[in-house]
């Protein structure tokens, strides 16, 4: 009874101020969304610079970069697999699952949408690419704010993303699918402002926007950087290159958390009383 009651208190805990205000921040999101100009699609929004076939692949080149989204995603959850259970708190370990696992379902969708672009592929591109905007944005926020300022964050992305693609495949309004992709992003920017919780997963935020800054300018000049290379690789590939690059600080910390708890290991150990034992034992677990 005694913790049922402390939990229920912990539970009514008022908000901070920096929940406060990250809740209004997606407040004024989900009004833009809703209340913003429309925003139609480009026309030439499937019309890519690079249409080369490969290996029968059309369009390869779109296609396989896509293979980098796979290979971040699956070895971050294979990162997370060898964590040892209490090196990372639950809600990191879900969110980061989140984040690495959206990579693969982002790499399947935009894979089917470039083999034969269209309306129908770019659904499923979009929808994937919620799953891993939702685990950036709940780690950022629960790395800079609170453990349930990063639950909130990454459920809103998971109910706002899906609508927003709806929404824009049945009326072309491409307005919410920007605030939830770009607005989720300022979010981030914002919050790598702030300091960094001490307990949290030491991601850094600022070399993730950096990287999907520099994958929409590449998105933005398909054309040109296909025609500077002399069409050896368009802006669209290098787009997916530097997005999947995002990954890259999520698996540094992961990998620097796990490297500091296999060094914890014998320095806890020798500080017992049956110190060399335990030493001992702490080896032949490693190897």
């Amino acid at each position: 009874m005694t913790f049922r009651i402390s939990h229920l208190h912990r539970r009514r805990q008022p908000l901070a101020p920096a929940e406060t205000a990250l809740l209004l921040g997606l407040a004024a999101l989900l009004a833009l969304a809703v209340l913003g100009p429309v925003v139609p699609a480009s026309e030439h929004q499937h019309g890519f610079a690079d249409q080369r076939a490969l290996w029968g692949i059309p369009c390869a080149l779109d296609v396989l970069s896509n293979l980098l989204f796979a290979l971040g995603g699956m070895w971050g959850l294979a990162v997370l697999s060898r964590l040892q259970p209490g090196v990372l708190d639950s809600s990191s370990r879900a969110l980061a699952a989140l984040f690495f696992g959206g990579l693969v379902c982002t790499a399947v969708g935009s894979s089917v949408y470039h083999w034969q672009p269209h309306d129908a592929g770019l659904l499923w591109d979009r929808l994937g690419m919620v799953l891993p905007f939702a685990g950036l944005l709940g780690l950022a926020a629960h790395g800079r704010v609170s453990a349930r300022a990063g639950h909130a964050s990454a459920v809103a992305v998971l109910l706002a993303g899906p609508l927003a693609v709806v929404w824009w495949a049945h009326t072309g309004n491409l307005m919410p699918w920007a605030v939830v992709q770009l607005g989720g992003m300022f979010v981030v920017l914002a919050l790598a402002c702030l300091p960094r919780r001490t307990d949290a997963l030491g991601v850094h935020l600022g070399a993730v926007i950096g990287m999907y800054a520099v994958a929409k300018l590449f998105e933005a000049a398909d054309h040109a950087v296909y025609d500077a290379t002399a069409q050896w690789v368009s802006g669209h590939s290098l787009k997916h290159v530097f997005a999947a690059g995002a990954a890259w600080p999520v698996l540094l910390a992961l990998t620097a958390l796990r490297h500091s708890a296999d060094h914890c290991v014998p320095d806890v150990a020798r500080s017992g009383q049956n110190g060399a034992h335990a030493v001992g034992v702490a080896r032949r677990s490693r190897a």
